[in-house]
């Protein structure tokens, strides 16, 4: 009973110690935008018991658009504990109390999915953050899932590739990684296809049940596996790059779950032909 409230009240006394610094990163434009939220959500991991298992690294060449699966809110926290990241989020949460403050901090970008006609806008937002030398981690399945499966990832979005190169002079090529979220153990116990569901957040569950339900679990183990970081050139086919990066996230997301705390082998080799440019 007494651990919910001290992790609140610590939660809001880190947020203002770093709030002033965030602000001012943003304000001039610094390095402090991207090391800032790093420091917080690192934090927050400490705070609530999160223990990140990492395979592989992220890439160290940009621009960087990273393609990941999608369980739960903590999600965000794992990735950017790990790594300093821009996110892309549904509209929706740009109006949400505390949560659509914090995202608009760490300067996550807000599209409409359901507007068909707002994919070019959000594609080029994204290009415009990846032109800007941030790594942009987008959910490619469009929506979180029970955490027992990886589902099949959406291409619209990653249009933002060729914008990039369209409208940058400076490069002739996007990197595109894979990213596997795998939550590994709860309280510590082993995570079975149950206690996945305990982590996941999706379908119409209540954000703030769900936050409270994890938080009274105990410590959580995850693992994120670095897949193969791959440059495509403008004629790279957007379809066959989320393909490509399903696949790789499927197997990096199952031998998580067999191997916990173990590197997955590597794949086998990908043909060597281009793709022909698709839009």
């Amino acid at each position: 009973m007494i651990r919910l409230p001290f992790q609140f009240i610590t939660l809001v006394l880190l947020t203002l110690a770093l709030l002033p610094f965030q602000l001012a990163g943003l304000l001039f434009r610094s390095p402090l935008q991207r090391l800032v939220p790093q420091i917080f959500h690192r934090g927050v991991c400490a705070l609530l018991g999160i223990r990140i298992n990492q395979i592989g690294r992220r890439s160290a060449n940009g621009p960087l658009l990273i393609l990941s699966n999608h369980v739960s809110w903590l999600d965000i926290i794992v990735i950017t504990a790990t790594t300093p990241a821009v996110f892309v989020a549904k509209h929706e949460v740009a109006s949400w109390p505390v949560f659509g403050w914090l995202a608009k901090l760490q300067r996550t970008v807000f599209i409409e999915r359901e507007r068909r006609h707002k994919t070019g806008e959000a594609a080029a937002a994204m290009a415009n953050r990846l032109s800007g030398g941030d790594a942009v981690v987008l959910f490619a399945e469009g929506t979180s899932s029970d955490g027992n499966r990886v589902l099949p990832f959406r291409s619209a979005l990653v249009g933002a590739v060729h914008h990039t190169l369209g409208n940058s002079a400076h490069h002739d090529s996007v990197t595109v990684q894979p990213l596997s979220i795998a939550y590994t153990g709860i309280g510590g116990v082993p995570t079975g296809r149950a206690l996945r569901d305990r982590l996941a957040w999706y379908g119409d569950l209540e954000l703030i049940p769900h936050m409270l339900g994890v938080l009274r679990s105990g410590a959580v183990d995850v693992t994120v596996s670095w897949g193969e970081a791959v440059a495509y050139d403008v004629s790279a086919d957007r379809k066959a790059i989320a393909r490509a990066a399903e696949t790789e996230v499927r197997r990096m997301t199952a031998a998580a779950r067999r191997r916990p705390g173990l590197a997955p082998p590597a794949p086998q080799p990908a043909p060597s032909s281009e793709p022909a440019l698709a839009t």
